[in-house]
């Protein structure tokens, strides 16, 4: 039989098929319309389905969510030109927030790249300083060795963005050889077995011993280790916000807190009195170490999967570097019959008081119209279950969210934790609508971030996906109007025009709901919840509050 001819756009589509790739988001053109036409009209049966966006800096945040989700890169597929250098912004927080992602996109022919001619531009240098990997195909017969090398850089040590430029006339050529076969992950084993046992010790001496839980600690298999660590022990557990849900309800009581952006939680007052600070997968762009050891005196231990960085702030005395989880199995045998020091056990006390406290919303009023943060906290909070995720844009609102919302699953409560990205909710929660789709999927973002990418709404209806998005609204940039009038007692350039959001939702063929009063809240959201496909909430939010946001309180309250 006469083989079928292959070319390269064939190669890519068969690359992705072999990595397992479940999904493509992306938007076509001119100068890779053909790989669009395999992905929109497959011959297998395993190719990865493709959903159209309406923006390419959207189309890289629903691969990142896909990443972040799975632990598997998520694809974006786009065209030469702007439609490359928009996934600029997604795939910078990508890289810094730990999600895997393989870009790929269009290019003007090979004979066109010196040359100032439609859409010409450097793609590959364009993204090597902010991905992990960036290569432009020359030869089309090396496609899937560059999507491979691409694919594996994306997943390996601290996961992030990986970026392949192919050009026109690389997709339309035929190819001679086959695609690389399905890759198995490298296995990596536990740290050092000497190490872990002189931790034990370290840990059983300590006075203070304290587990603070970062991005990498999110996998499955590592939240497993860790929740099997906490059952034995009951060390205490401070989360990043990347590390949310590690800690699941059963162990509570041993969970004091996220920590991030302002040094002034309940989690912070634990690190500043710990003396044995352990680190689990942590990565320092998710909350400085000037920030939780601001005399760079703690006594900190690494448990990870690649070296940390170093700096003035953060020098450990101990690395373990390994596979995590397996590197806390070693450990646990060791840490049997292992409890707190009495000293420990009431200061944990008085922390955890303070937790409870600081979650309590105040009354509402009558005739309250709009809503205190905590108040939609402790609602939402009553609905969400624990198979549903929560994405959070950025804003006011993300920093009330990471430090008050209670979250039980690892991943399923996401924070642009890194570059602090607007517009990233929706798209997230369109991802979490796809991999996890007999949950409901929330997203929560603020008037102002919510139009960054609202135009994903059209996608959502599409796809009648089953999202709820709340817009906490004020009608303010409001994350920077706090801190300049923190700053400098007045504010500037952050105020704009009101939106009609439920009309903007219903001009979709979405379902928009607002709360006219305060005392509506918990009804309205309820219908939310209980309506099909997307809906929108637009909540009037009271961010007269926010100030406390930003005060540094660490002082020695508690001893």
């Amino acid at each position: 039989m006469e083989k079928k001819e292959t070319y390269g756009a064939d190669a890519i589509v068969q690359s992705l098929i072999n990595h397992n790739v479940k999904y493509v988001f992306g938007i076509p053109g001119a100068k890779i319309d053909r790989v669009f036409e395999v992905l929109d009209h497959p011959t297998d049966p395993k190719a990865p389905q493709f959903i159209l966006a309406r923006h390419e800096q959207n189309a890289a945040f629903m691969a990142a969510g896909i990443g972040r989700l799975t632990g598997e890169p998520g694809v974006v597929i786009t065209t030469s030109g702007p439609g490359a250098s928009n996934l600029a912004t997604g795939l910078v927080t990508a890289t810094s927030e730990g999600d895997p992602v393989l870009a790929i996109s269009g290019q003007v022919q090979r004979k066109d790249l010196l040359r100032l001619t439609h859409q010409s531009m450097k793609n590959a240098a364009l993204f090597a300083p902010i991905t992990k990997y960036s290569a432009e195909i020359q030869d089309p017969d090396n496609i899937s060795e560059v999507i491979a090398n691409a694919y594996q850089a994306a997943v390996s040590g601290k996961q992030g963005a990986s970026f392949v430029s192919v050009p026109q006339d690389v997709t339309d050529a035929k190819v001679a050889n086959d695609v690389i076969k399905p890759l198995v992950a490298p296995k990596f084993g536990p740290a050092s077995p000497i190490e872990s046992t002189l931790l034990s010790q370290r840990i059983k001496a300590a006075k203070f011993p304290v587990l603070l839980l970062g991005m990498r600690a999110s996998d499955p298999d590592i939240t497993r280790a860790i929740r099997n660590l906490v059952a034995e022990t009951h060390l205490p557990v401070v989360e990043t916000f990347q590390g949310a849900g590690i800690i699941p309800r059963e162990l509570e009581d041993d969970f004091f807190g996220r920590v991030g952006l302002f040094r002034n939680q309940p989690g912070d007052q634990l690190l500043k009195h710990s003396d044995l600070i352990i680190t689990i997968g942590y990565d320092p762009i998710e909350y400085e170490p000037r920030n939780w050891n601001a005399t760079g005196e703690a006594n900190i231990v690494v448990i990870d999967s690649q070296l940390p960085e170093i700096d003035k702030h953060f020098q450990p005395e101990n690395v373990l570097v390994g596979d995590i989880s397996q590197t806390l199995e070693f450990l646990l045998p060791y840490m049997k019959g292992f409890t707190l020091k009495p000293e420990l056990t009431k200061y944990l006390a008085e922390l955890r008081h303070l937790l409870q406290v600081r979650d309590e919303p105040p009354m509402i009023q009558p005739g309250q119209i709009l809503n205190h943060p905590l108040n939609i906290i402790q609602e939402l909070q009553k609905i969400v279950t624990d198979d549903m995720t929560v994405s959070v844009d950025v804003g006011s609102f993300y920093i009330w969210m990471a430090r008050h919302f209670r979250c039980y699953q690892p991943r399923h409560l996401l924070f642009s934790n890194g570059m602090q990205t607007l517009g990233v909710a929706l798209p997230w929660a369109i991802s979490a609508a796809l991999v996890r789709p007999n949950a409901k999927s929330v997203s929560v973002s603020g008037d102002g971030g919510f139009l960054f990418s609202a135009q994903e709404l059209e996608t959502a209806v599409r796809l009648n996906l089953d999202i709820v998005h709340l817009i906490w609204n004020d009608g303010n940039y409001d994350m920077v109007k706090f801190q300049e009038e923190m700053k400098y007692g007045k504010s500037a350039a952050v105020s704009f025009g009101p939106v009609d959001f439920v009309q903007y939702a219903q001009s979709f063929g979405a379902t928009g709901l607002r709360v006219e009063k305060a005392e509506d809240l918990g009804r309205v959201l309820q219908e939310a919840f209980a309506t099909k496909g997307p809906v929108i909430v637009d909540i009037p939010v009271d961010y007269s509050c926010n100030k406390e946001l930003g005060k540094q309180i660490l002082e020695d309250q508690l001893r």
